[in-house]
C-alpha cells in the first residue's frame, strides 16, 4: 500500500500547520493553517496535490494557525469535506470572518467564502469510528488545547494507522476536559511546541497572576494582556473570576477581593463573540466548570468584566487611566486593539504587559519580551518606535499547549509504543530537546 505524509507548513516551525496524506487513491489534508513571524509554509502551488484534487481536509481546531489558510483553499477550487468535531464547527465561521476582515475582500465575496465553507463543513462527534472512504476510517479525541479541539487517528483496511495529535493542551486546563488517550498507532505525527519547556502547574499559574495583578495595580497603571481570542481570552476570565470571587483566595490576595478587584474589559469582539459560543458550548465544558454553572457561578462571567464592543468605546479605554486589567487582540501583537493600546502604554513605567501565550520568531510580541531587557529597549507598532518601559512579564503557564512533561507522558500513556514518531509544531531547539527524552525512553523519532 503505497501512502506518504508530506508537511507543507509547521514541519520544524509553530505556526502554518498543514499535511497532506495521500494514501489509496485518496488527498486528504489535515488542518491548513496561516503561518505568522518568520515562519514558512509551502505555497499551494508547489503542493503535490493541488486544492481542486483534495478530497477531504481534517481540522484539529478552530485557532488560525491551523485553519487560516481555508479561503484560499477555497479560492483555489477546494471542494471536498471538511471534517471537524461540533464545537470546531460552531467556531469555524466566527473565527475565518475575523480574519478575513484584513484580506480586502468585498463584503459580498466574504460571505460567500463563509456560505461555502458552512456547506462544506460537518461537526462530528468525539470517540466514534466513521468511515471514510476506500477502507479508510477515523476517530476524534479531545486534546484538551481549546474548545473542540482534536487528535485524529487514521486507520487504513483495519492495519495501517496515524494519529495527528493537532495541539496537546495541558492538563487541568480551565473549562476544558483533560487529554484523552488514543489507541495505539503505527505512525505518530506529534506537536512540540514546548518540547524544550515546563510549564507551572495549575495551582501556582493561579498564584503567579494573582502576585503578578497585585504588583501591577499597585501604581495605578493598567496591565495589557495580548490574549488570543479563542481559548486564552476564556481562560484569564475563569481563573481572574476565581481571583476576585474564591475565598481561598481572600487571604492570600486581600487587594484583588471583597470589592477590590480591578475592572476587567475584554477589547475584542472576536473574543467576546467566542465568549458567547463558549457559553452555548457548556455540554463539552469539563466537570469543574459545569459545576460552577449549576451553582449559578457562571465560569466566565463575573461583576466587574466588562465587554468593549464598538470602536468609540474602545479609543476611550485607550486614553483611560489605570487601573485597569485589559484582554485585547492579537495574541503576538501583530494586529488587533492590543496595538492602540501598546502605542499609547508601553512607554510608561506605570503600565505593565503580561504574554499568556507563545510569541512567533519576528512577531512584535516576541521583540518586546526580548528587548524589554535591554535599556533603552524598543519595539515598532504600526511603523513607529516605541520604547518600552512598561513593566513586561511572561506568565508560561496559560500556555495552551503541553510542556515537555504532558506531551512525554501523553506519549508514555499510549498502550503500544508507535513504530515512530515525527515531531512537527515546534523550534528546532523544542524538537531537538523532546527527540532526545523520547529516544532515550526507547521510542524511534524520525529526522
Amino acid at each position: 500500500m503505497n501512502r506518504y505524509i508530506h508537511h507543507l507548513g509547521a514541519e520544524d516551525c509553530v505556526t502554518g500547520s498543514c499535511h497532506l496524506m495521500q494514501v489509496k487513491g485518496l488527498n486528504i489534508m489535515v488542518d491548513c493553517g496561516l503561518s505568522q513571524g518568520n515562519d514558512y509554509c509551502t505555497p499551494m502551488g508547489k503542493w503535490p496535490a493541488s486544492p481542486s484534487a483534495l478530497d477531504f481536509l481534517f481540522l484539529t481546531h478552530a485557532h488560525i494557525d491551523h485553519i487560516g489558510r481555508l479561503p484560499e483553499l477555497i479560492q483555489n477550487g477546494f471542494r471536498g469535506e471538511i471534517i471537524c468535531s461540533h464545537p470546531t464547527k460552531a467556531l469555524l465561521c466566527p473565527m475565518l470572518a475575523d480574519a478575513m476582515k484584513f484580506s480586502h475582500l468585498p463584503e459580498k465575496d466574504m460571505e460567500n467564502l463563509e456560505r461555502i465553507i458552512d456547506d462544506l463543513s460537518w461537526g462530528f462527534e468525539y470517540n466514534q469510528t466513521f468511515d471514510l472512504k476506500k477502507g479508510i476510517t477515523y476517530k476524534l479525541g479531545r486534546a484538551g488545547h481549546i474548545l473542540g479541539s482534536s487528535f485524529i487517528r487514521f486507520e487504513v483496511d483495519r492495519g495501517w494507522s496515524v494519529i495527528f495529535s493537532g495541539d496537546l493542551g495541558s492538563k487541568d486546563t480551565p473549562i476544558l476536559p483533560d487529554p484523552e488517550i488514543p489507541e495505539p498507532a503505527d505512525l505518530l505525527v506529534l506537536e512540540s511546541t514546548y518540547g524544550d519547556r515546563l510549564h507551572a502547574k495549575r495551582d501556582q499559574r493561579v498564584h503567579n497572576l494573582g502576585t503578578m495583578l497585585t504588583r501591577a495595580l499597585s501604581d495605578k497603571g493598567k496591565v495589557f494582556i495580548p490574549a488570543f481570542a479563542l481559548g486564552r481570552t476564556q481562560e484569564l476570565v475563569y481563573e481572574m473570576d476565581r481571583l476576585f470571587t474564591d475565598s481561598k483566595y481572600h487571604e492570600i490576595f486581600p487587594e484583588l477581593s471583597n470589592g477590590n478587584s480591578p475592572p476587567v474589559f475584554i477589547d475584542s469582539p472576536l473574543g467576546l463573540n467566542i465568549t458567547k459560543v463558549y457559553s452555548k458550548l457548556a455540554e463539552y465544558w469539563d466537570k469543574e466548570a459545569k459545576k460552577l454553572h449549576c451553582h449559578g457561578d457562571h465560569p466566565i462571567d463575573f461583576k466587574g468584566l466588562y465587554a468593549v464592543s464598538n470602536y468609540r468605546d474602545h479609543q476611550k479605554l485607550c486614553s483611560t487611566s489605570g487601573p485597569a486589567v485589559i484582554l485585547a487582540g492579537s495574541g503576538m501583537c501583530t494586529g488587533g486593539r492590543i496595538i492602540n493600546h501598546l502605542t499609547v502604554g508601553i512607554d510608561q513605567p506605570e503600565n505593565d504587559i503580561c504574554f499568556v501565550g507563545y510569541q512567533a520568531k519576528g512577531t512584535p510580541g516576541r521583540k518586546i519580551q526580548k528587548y524589554c531587557k535591554y535599556l533603552g529597549g524598543y519595539v515598532y507598532l504600526d511603523g513607529e518606535k516605541k520604547f518600552i518601559k512598561a513593566n513586561v512579564h511572561t506568565l508560561s503557564g496559560y500556555s495552551a499547549h503541553a510542556d515537555q512533561n504532558g506531551l512525554v507522558s501523553w506519549v508514555e500513556s499510549i498502550a503500544e509504543k508507535p513504530h515512530a514518531v515525527k515531531l512537527v509544531h515546534g523550534e528546532t531547539k523544542a524538537q531537538t530537546a523532546l527527540a532526545s527524552v523520547l529516544r532515550n525512553k526507547g521510542y524511534t523519532v524520525l529526522d
